[in-house]
């Protein structure tokens, strides 16, 4: 669910900030009235963005709590605007994913490309809270421990130290709030109704803020689809992502020249052989930001093509496996870039687990976790196991975050304006199945399925149909 660092792979959504900062993690007192006496929310401090022309950076002063917006403690959310406030077609509000991603320092880059679409909207990028330069919650060990990545857990010692670097504050960091953030920003920026594109986790902000303020939407971007809803409780244990693999992979070995062997079934063997089920699978959702053909022994400096490494490992030669397991292991990522500390306390407040929500007590968790892993049938993880699924990131670092108030979700599930859902179809981080199921949720929406593409069509697709189709929606009408 999220875009890995540019400062590794070169080839993501720039995950590329200066510095590092805790301010999210501890509020700041309110802002006193703006120079013009408006008491409604408004822009502070503009000044041009640096080094990147035609955009201003200014701050947008938030209540920590919006179910008690007058509440003495406040955020600061650093916001990036286009200087072409009187774009014909309005406010484009892009939104980076993760959770964990800033969204100041990519504004530039998303404008490059998609020139089209910048011509005639004003688009606005925002560190959303517990992000980017000013704001990104700090955890030192849970950053180096997994930095950036989702499905590698991390140990019991990191998540408690988060939890206490956040302390309460951790109510306070889920996507209810960030959509209470947003309308505020429409409101700074003078505007009744804007049009809202999303990115990986970005996509369940988007589609949340659609839900709980359709009227304030004009249209809605979609881009490598998260569900924002989870009616069968089951996201959390990634279980679609684990079955999309063996497609996957089956799909990229009968692409010419055809392997000629089964590499879901192959792939089946190995996690049933080894005890690094979960690092296995968490290579290969990493593995498809640097290579969309799963199959180029050119990638990472001649060490790629992951179905050949799976290959030799099912045949007595597990070198190639280890030897990407190690180059794409997780970790390190600068926290400006990336707030792991954000990325749980969301996940957590926000996820449907085993043992239900946040909200159910620490001590009743690993029994109802367990009986999960004992009932799941084999067809619900194959080709990997419960085992595999149990183990992951989400259900690990959640399994003893504290108690913590669950998001409340909006009060409808349907999208009731214009919807774009683009995914390529060698996606395993939000698999095409989820955009399948969102589009269920969207009267007027429109699912184009980009074939050989995977992770954040808009940003990172080699060609240009899932572009295209973008274009033309937010162009048209």
């Amino acid at each position: 669910m999220r875009s890995r660092s540019i400062a590794a792979f070169a080839l993501v959504l720039a995950l590329v900030a200066p510095g590092g900062a805790t301010a999210a993690a501890t509020p700041t007192p309110p802002d006193g009235p703006s120079p013009s006496g408006n008491s409604g929310p408004v822009l502070t401090d503009p000044r041009p963005c640096p080094g990147q022309a035609g955009f201003t950076c200014s701050f947008l002063t938030v209540p920590l709590d919006h179910r008690h917006p007058g509440g003495p403690e406040t955020l600061r959310l650093q916001v990036a605007t286009a200087d072409n406030a009187d774009a014909p077609k309005g406010v484009l509000m892009f939104l980076t994913g993760g959770p964990g991603q800033p969204g100041v320092p990519y504004i530039s880059r998303i404008a490059q490309r998609m020139p089209d679409v910048m011509k005639n909207y004003r688009l606005v990028m925002v560190d959303q809270r517990g992000t980017g330069e000013f704001g990104a919650i700090d955890c030192p060990a849970l950053q180096a421990q997994v930095g950036s990545g989702d499905i590698e857990p991390p140990t019991p010692e990191a998540v408690a130290e988060c939890a206490g670097v956040l302390g309460d504050r951790r109510h306070y960091y889920t996507t209810e709030q960030t959509v209470g953030d947003i309308d505020l920003l429409r409101g700074a920026l003078g505007v009744r109704s804007m049009t809202v594109d999303g990115v990986s986790y970005g996509t369940i902000t988007a589609a949340a803020y659609t839900a709980r303020h359709p009227r304030h939407v004009r249209k809605l971007v979609l881009d490598s689809v998260v569900p924002h809803r989870d009616p069968q409780r089951d996201n959390m244990l990634y279980l679609t992502s684990l079955r999309a693999t063996g497609r996957v992979l089956r799909d990229a070995c009968a692409t010419a020249p055809a392997c000629g062997f089964d590499p879901a079934e192959e792939l089946a063997w190995v996690v049933r052989h080894r005890t690094d089920s979960v690092l296995i699978w968490d290579m290969l959702v990493t593995y498809e930001y640097v290579d969309a053909t799963y199959r180029d022994p050119n990638a990472l400096g001649g060490a790629g093509d992951v179905v050949s490494a799976i290959h030799e490992a099912r045949n007595g030669n597990p070198a190639r496996l280890d030897r990407l397991l190690q180059i794409l292991n997780q970790g390190g990522d600068p926290v400006a870039q990336y707030s792991s500390g954000l990325h749980i306390a969301t996940i957590c407040g926000d996820g449907h687990f085993p043992w239900g929500t946040s909200e159910t007590r620490p001590s009743a968790r690993p029994a109802a976790l367990e009986r999960t892993r004992r009932t799941l049938p084999e067809r619900a993880t194959w080709p990997f196991t419960a085992d595999t699924a149990v183990g992951n990131g989400f259900i690990q670092e959640c399994l003893t975050w504290p108690w913590s108030r669950h998001n409340a979700e909006p009060p409808r599930a349907k999208l009731p304006v214009p919807v774009l859902l683009v995914n390529g179809d060698r996606d395993l981080s939000t698999p095409v199945e989820w955009a399948r199921e969102v589009l269920g949720y969207s009267p007027r929406g429109k699912l184009v399925v980009i074939k050989g593409a995977v992770h954040s069509i808009q940003n990172r697709e080699s060609g240009t149909e899932g572009r295209a189709a973008v274009t033309r929606f937010l162009l048209n009408g």
